[in-house]
């Protein structure tokens, strides 16, 4: 998929002061963004595989 570079289609968001990490695509927010920063992505990764998996269930139908 390829977008216009719009702010508004923003994928994750970065808040340091806070320590918060923000995926817009899926709605979620975790306050480990040391962990993140690190590479530990999987809370992330699973997050999206089941969004992906819904959406596909919801296609076949």
């Amino acid at each position: 998929q390829v977008g216009t570079g719009d702010r508004s289609e923003r994928i994750r968001t970065y808040n340091f002061p806070q320590g918060r990490v923000s995926d817009h695509r899926i709605n979620l927010t975790l306050y480990k963004i040391d962990r993140v920063m690190q590479g530990e992505l999987d809370e992330f990764i699973d997050a999206l595989t089941a969004e992906d998996q819904a959406a596909r269930l919801a296609a076949e139908e």
